[in-house]
């Protein structure tokens, strides 16, 4: 025990030096972030060529903007593409100015988006801790600075987070919008109306018998100033307001609607909850703040619309945003509850605290959350974020694992704000006044419980991988899945690796060690990453895309001048991207017979297509050996010349 007293006072001696040197404090807050930012988003980015399907069709389209100087419509193989407006194609077109047309540049936009709202998080959860500091006049920098450390760790070593920050689509670019609008929102109203520095200033936190050390410059600085006078009648709202408006603009290019629709919601339910609504709006300067959205958002609208009227209104605004939340597109249904398997998956293992860190709030006693100080109310936002980003989207027909993105920060937000109770300062802990907390803190009987199910749930998660080939569909581009797993050894190394975390978890729950077990499912994921989802994201990249890209680079130098390339079969955008090339897309072996002979009709030159076809389709066509050239074969894929020949009789044929 006194071993145990002697380590919590040697972190609390460390902590407390770096909360009495800003620089020291400002330079390892740093180092953290880059740390679990390189880890979480940068490692090998884009060491791994375009994933087919979706992400090829943001690149090429971006590519287009890029080669064209098309800033306003985006292509994609020769056809306009309303998918998604078109923030994220200008910002991967303008990655490929800065440093080439390549995967780091196509990702770059999505781990940047993610980066930076790890960071706002970080800086949040500290200016958060600091201000209760101040409330209740003690100094607590072990629990301001674990529990932000957790909290960016938390946001960033997740799945959910990790998958779309590493993939050059749309989605982390709205989270990041939305996420980051909300973060600064809720800055702006803690602000009271007041049009302070962004809270990296020098002002002094708690003077006047705040009880805070002198040397604590660093948590100090991230407190926001208070308004003045002058300030309160402004005709524009406090910086965090702006910010708020400005990233909502960025959220209505990167996917339109949504990008208002779901930070409205949220908004005004905490509002409404917590009995603001009216004062914050006039807080909000609201007309000030439409028109910075609508001047930020609409012209490009404007422009895309003037140049393609009612196809992109229909496409955009009808298909891909009302048809998606009423209809199924695409096939993608799913039973109601879907999204709370994918939040237990996507944000595994932590997800097993969420339950707990939303009881712990008692959301439910709106009379308590209404009589604390605004900056006290950031748990009951981040629940009510959560709430409702969960709850539009398990109303909404049309389901993806990648809908629930945004919830995301706000889970961490949750789960770190629980962990903070376990992360005590041993000076401080018998000076704090229960009553001035926005919450009390939790019965450790109550993380015993739900630390037992993150053994359980490690423990299923292990087996589950052990198993994992039996678990796992087959995939037909690559030939022998199952036992070409089985052979990478991935499978043992995860269950067992996984198997150690539950072992380690149960026995730091019965040696009572709680702050710990938030530390090992952290590591544990970190290193499941490195040694097991990387290797397997190579592996699932050399078997199923480097074929095609390899393919793709025999094209360039086979395919003749307005040779057709037709691919039948199968729908893989990465070909596109690589080769440079328009494809032409055929379901069915009888449809690409029917085509081949149409063209030859035509007497086209060169009298010729080149044919991407899966093996199984190929053989459908039952060409024979001599009305084919055999270019190259890769993986599951053959790349064939079919030549045109007119017979005498006049009659088309395949030769």
């Amino acid at each position: 025990m006194s071993m145990k007293l002697s380590v919590k006072h040697t972190v609390d001696q460390w902590f407390n030096k770096i909360a009495k040197n800003p620089a020291l404090g400002v330079t390892v807050s740093i180092l953290w972030l880059i740390l679990i930012g390189w880890i979480a988003f940068g490692w090998n980015l884009g060491n791994i060529g375009l994933i087919d399907e979706t992400e090829p069709l943001f690149a090429e389209a971006s590519r287009q903007m890029f080669v064209t100087g098309d800033w306003i419509t985006p292509f994609f193989n020769g056809d306009t593409r309303f998918d998604k407006p078109a923030l994220i194609y200008w910002c991967q077109a303008i990655a490929y100015a800065i440093i080439g047309v390549n995967e780091w540049a196509v990702r770059l936009p999505s781990a940047i988006a993610a980066f930076a709202l790890v960071c706002l998080v970080f800086y949040t959860i500290q200016w958060y801790f600091a201000k209760q500091d101040e409330l209740e006049q003690v100094s607590r920098p072990t629990r301001r600075y674990k529990t932000s450390f957790i909290a960016a760790a938390l946001m960033a070593l997740n799945p959910e987070t990790i998958i779309w920050a590493r993939t050059g689509v749309s989605d982390m670019l709205l989270t990041g919008c939305m996420a980051s609008a909300l973060l600064c929102f809720f800055l702006g109203y803690a602000e009271k109306g007041g049009t302070g520095d962004w809270g990296l200033g020098t002002g002094r936190l708690g003077t006047g018998g705040s009880g805070l050390s002198s040397g604590e410059e660093f948590s100090q600085s991230l407190t926001p100033n208070h308004q003045s006078r002058s300030e309160a009648t402004s005709p524009f709202p406090n910086k965090w307001y702006l910010a708020f408006y400005v990233l909502i603009a960025g959220a209505i290019l990167t996917k339109g609607p949504v990008g208002i629709v779901l930070p409205g919601l949220i908004v005004a339910v905490f509002l409404l909850y917590v009995g603001k609504f009216r004062e914050v709006l006039r807080e909000m300067r609201l007309l000030v703040g439409v028109l910075i959205i609508l001047g930020l958002s609409v012209p490009w609208y404007a422009l895309v619309i003037w140049r393609n009227g009612w196809n992109y209104i229909n496409a955009f605004f009808g298909y891909h945003n009302l048809e998606r939340f009423t209809e199924v597109v695409n096939g993608h249904s799913a039973p109601w509850y879907f999204y709370f398997l994918v939040v237990l998956l996507g944000f595994a293992p932590y997800s097993v605290y969420l339950p707990l860190s939303i009881v712990r709030l008692k959301f439910w006693q709106r009379s308590h959350w209404r009589s604390l100080e605004r900056f006290q109310q950031f748990g009951l936002f981040a629940w009510l974020w959560f709430a409702s980003i969960f709850g539009f989207f398990t109303v909404a027909v049309t389901k993806l694992p990648s809908y629930v993105l945004p919830l995301m920060p706000a889970a961490a937000i949750l789960v770190a704000l629980l962990w903070s109770d376990f992360f005590q300062d041993t000076e401080a802990r018998q000076t704090i006044p229960v009553s001035s907390s926005p919450t009390p803190p939790i019965s450790p009987s109550f993380l015993r419980v739900s630390g037992w199910v993150n053994v359980v749930f490690l423990s299923v998660l292990s087996i589950a991988l052990f198993n994992i080939t039996h678990i796992l569909g087959t995939d037909p581009a690559i030939s022998n899945f199952h036992e070409q797993i089985q052979r990478t050894g991935l499978p043992v190394i995860a269950g067992v690796m996984w198997l150690v975390c539950a072992v380690l978890v149960a026995a730091l729950l019965i040696n009572r060690q709680w702050n710990q077990v938030i530390a090992i499912n952290l590591i544990g994921f970190v290193a499941f990453l490195i040694f097991v989802l990387t290797p397997a994201s190579f592996f699932i990249d050399r078997e199923r895309q480097l074929p095609l890209r390899e393919l793709s680079a025999v094209i360039l130098e086979a395919k003749q001048p307005n040779e057709e390339l037709i691919m039948l079969g199968f729908k893989k955008p990465s070909v596109v991207f690589y080769s440079h090339i328009h494809v032409n897309y055929l379901r069915f072996s009888q449809e690409a017979i029917e085509h081949i002979k149409n063209q030859a009709a035509k007497g086209l030159k060169p009298a010729s297509v080149l044919l991407l076809a899966e093996q199984k389709k190929f053989l459908q066509m039952d060409l024979q050996p001599d009305h084919y050239k055999n270019l190259s074969t890769k993986g599951a894929y053959n790349l064939v010349r079919v030549p045109f020949k007119k017979k005498k009789t006049e009659k088309m044929d395949i030769s």
